[in-house]
């Protein structure tokens, strides 16, 4: 891993986003609350704030981080659903890897509470994709006294 010792331990943010492209008629039964499995929304920020903490262990140089706020907000369009997530923490090290893995995770988990809906007549997605990750912005603040 990269030595960060000499850097000041100071807050950090990171803000990012992605999109998951869905059909009409699972979009309308997401807004009905009619998923089978239950409210996709609730499952997915779970999952986000779950990955979020354990970023460490998915990609091999990031520092374990003393995680302070996740935040997960999801916004339904006519044919998407955006998913946003701040990430806070006083370390030596950015928090934009947290913030990505916690979007990837939220669009996964999404797509898996709403597959049965999305599959065509050969069990295919020819319409379901995830696209747009991306981090939107990152801070850096004072050290920490």
């Amino acid at each position: 891993m990269i030595d960060v010792s000499s850097k000041d331990v100071v807050l950090r943010e990171a803000l990012a986003e992605g999109t998951l492209i869905l059909g009409a008629n699972t979009l309308g039964q997401i807004a009905r609350g009619t998923i089978r499995k239950g409210d996709p929304f609730t499952f997915a920020e779970a999952a986000a704030l779950l990955a979020v903490k354990q970023t460490h262990l998915l990609i091999p140089h990031c520092h374990p981080l003393p995680i302070e706020s996740v935040e997960v907000s999801f916004r339904q369009d006519e044919d998407s659903v955006n998913v946003r997530c701040r990430v806070k923490a006083r370390a030596r090290t950015g928090v934009e890897m947290e913030a990505l893995v916690g979007v990837s995770m939220a669009l996964n988990t999404l797509w898996d509470l709403v597959k049965y809906l999305e599959k065509d007549e050969r069990g295919q997605y020819p319409g379901t994709r995830i696209s747009d990750i991306r981090v939107l912005s990152k801070e850096k603040g004072h050290p920490s006294p």
